[in-house]
């Protein structure tokens, strides 16, 4: 049995773990973590069977003790990314249903409008000389956006990212007693906000996501329960935010090392869809996605025997020279990409078309407001593996 030496805490690996995921490839397609306890998927054929395969799930067990986690539990119980069929496919009807309203391309403009404003406000802060973090403008477009999209007050807008960011510290590892105790705080302030801004759309609906879910109902007239219509909201916070945040962190930084791709991108515009496709691939925003095995199942000449968790290593497969020409090369024009980023099955990310709108509108504002973008200073990533991101990109613009 191969056992993988990966050590998700070295600060060598979190600053870049693409040359250990290389050599783990070399060795075995999945191997066992010690340390984690579990099976990980490091090619990509591997870790889009541990997506795609039905007998390896999403299974929620609640963190114990129960009493500490109580907020935190609920969130997760009830949220489609923990379901399995037959739950998961009624909860994502109903969510599909909610969303074919045209909230996303509703959007589109005042998104793109929002993007070129917060462009401009870093184009007057920098002046041309001084560094200034791209990292604001990238955390407030996705908040601003998610906010819109659920139709939460503007006063309440500054409440949203601190919650999402306390609780998203939960997926990591290594994480302390402080930190669950935050997190446990933040689920349990946003579970009760929720609860509050459904109970206000019950009684006078608008044209938001939140009114849209609290109506839905789908063709046996069954409808979302309250708890599974908090669970949605906070879900597409967390994940759509901490994404788009990511990938246009992860994404300018690749350009400004690459500046010849970005030359071309001011060039062609038209590159923009395939540019935002290899972003997300060349530096994954999310680098780890857990399964458990519901029996005995092979992957990659391995038994992950019945209860045993396999985490497919989604920044690992995104660059194997078995699925994509030349992986460690960026290439904004990269037609054939079929990275796994977003998920793959059932589990495919359903806020993906937000996250393309919210990221070509991000990118576009950059192209479109700047003549130059260099950077301002070195990068500062944030030290966490599983959700990989920047805490500070200080760049100048002109």
């Amino acid at each position: 049995m191969a056992a993988v030496l990966l050590d998700l805490a070295d600060p060598a690996v979190v600053a870049d773990p693409y040359p250990a995921f290389a050599h783990a490839r070399e060795v075995a397609p999945v191997q066992w973590h010690e340390g984690l306890g579990l099976w990980l998927a490091f090619t990509h054929a591997e870790s889009n069977a541990v997506l795609r395969d039905r007998r390896l799930g999403r299974i929620w067990k609640d963190k114990d003790p129960a009493e500490r986690f109580e907020s935190f539990n609920l969130i997760h119980r009830n949220a489609i990314l923990e379901m399995e069929p037959p739950n998961h496919t009624r909860l994502r009807r109903l969510i599909s249903t909610a969303f074919a309203r045209g909230h996303v391309e509703r959007l589109r403009p005042w998104v793109e409008e929002l993007a070129r404003r917060l462009v401009d406000e870093l184009l007057e802060e920098s002046a041309g000389s001084r560094p200034v973090d791209l990292l604001t403008m990238a955390e407030q477009l996705p908040v601003a956006v998610i906010a819109e999209l659920l139709g939460v007050p503007e006063a309440d807008r500054p409440l949203l990212r601190p919650w999402s960011n306390a609780i998203v510290k939960m997926y990591e590892y290594d994480r302390t007693r402080e930190r669950e105790e935050a997190a446990e705080r933040a689920a349990d302030e946003f579970v009760t906000y929720l609860r509050g801004l459904a109970a206000d759309r019950r009684r006078n609906p608008g044209d938001d996501l939140v009114s849209s879910l609290v109506e839905i109902r789908d063709a046996e007239g069954d409808r979302l329960t309250e708890d599974e219509l908090v669970t949605t909201c906070i879900l597409l916070l967390n994940a759509g935010h901490e994404a788009t945040v990511n990938v246009t962190g992860n994404g300018t930084l690749a350009l400004l090392r690459h500046p010849g791709e970005l030359a071309r991108l001011r060039a062609d515009r038209s590159l923009l869809p395939t540019a935002i496709e290899e972003l997300m691939r060349f530096d994954s925003p999310l680098q780890l996605f857990e399964r458990t095995a519901t029996g005995d199942v092979e992957v990659g000449g391995v038994v992950v025997e019945e209860g045993q968790k396999i985490a497919a290593l989604l920044g690992s497969a995104n660059h194997d020279p078995a699925a994509f020409d030349r992986p460690e090369v960026l290439d904004l024009g990269r037609s054939d990409n079929p990275h796994i980023s977003f998920g793959a099955g059932v589990h495919f990310c359903i806020g993906a078309p937000l996250a393309r709108v919210e990221l070509q509108a991000a990118f576009g504002a950059l192209l479109d407001r700047t003549s130059s973008l260099e950077l301002g200073g070195e990068p500062v990533r944030r030290p966490e593996f599983v959700i990989r991101g920047l805490a500070e990109l200080p760049v100048v613009l002109t």
